[in-house]
C-alpha cells in the first residue's frame, strides 16, 4: 500500500467519522424537538382537559348558560380529541353549535335590533328546553367517564 493510498484511506475515515458525528448531532436535535413538541401537546391537552372539566361542571351547576356552555364544550372537544368529540353522547353539543352558528356575536350582537335579539333569545330558550337534559347528561358523562380525572398541582 502506498503512502497516497494510506493517506486517502485515513482522510476518508476521518470524513466518514465527521459526517457520522454531524448526522448524530442532527438526529439529537430532531429527537429533542420531537420531545419538546410532544411535551407541549401534552400540556395543551391537560389544559384543555381542565377547561373541559370546568365548563362541564359549570354547566351542571347552572353557572353557565346552556347554549354558551355547549358551544364552548364542543369547540374544546374538537381540539382535545376529535374521536371523543364525535362520540354519540356528545352529539347534543354539535347540534346546539350548529343551531346557533348563524347568530352574530360580540359587537355584531349588540348592533342587532332589539326585536331580532329577542327572536334569537326565544330560539335559545326553545333549544334549551329541548336539549337541556341531553346536554346535562353529556356533561355528566364527560366528567364521570370520558375525561381523565384532574391532576392536583403540587
Amino acid at each position: 500500500m502506498t503512502n497516497l493510498t494510506l493517506l486517502v484511506l485515513i482522510a476518508s475515515a476521518v470524513l466518514i467519522t465527521a459526517l457520522a458525528l454531524y448526522a448524530l448531532h442532527l438526529w439529537r436535535r430532531v429527537w429533542t424537538q420531537e420531545k419538546t413538541q410532544a411535551d407541549a401537546l401534552n400540556k395543551q391537552r391537560e389544559r384543555i382537559g381542565g377547561d373541559l372539566h370546568i365548563l362541564a361542571s359549570s354547566l351542571l351547576e347552572g353557572q353557565l348558560p346552556l347554549i354558551e356552555g355547549a358551544i364552548r364544550i364542543k369547540v374544546l372537544l374538537d381540539n382535545y380529541d376529535s374521536n371523543l368529540s364525535q362520540d354519540q353522547r356528545c352529539e347534543v353539543f354539535h347540534l346546539l353549535f350548529a343551531a346557533t352558528a348563524q347568530v352574530p356575536t360580540h359587537a355584531e350582537w349588540k348592533a342587532l335590533e332589539r326585536s331580532v335579539r329577542r327572536q334569537h333569545e326565544r330560539h335559545f330558550n326553545e333549544l334549551e328546553l329541548q336539549h337541556k337534559a341531553a346536554a346535562r347528561a353529556a356533561a355528566r358523562w364527560l366528567l364521570d367517564e370520558a375525561l381523565p380525572p384532574l391532576r392536583q398541582s403540587a
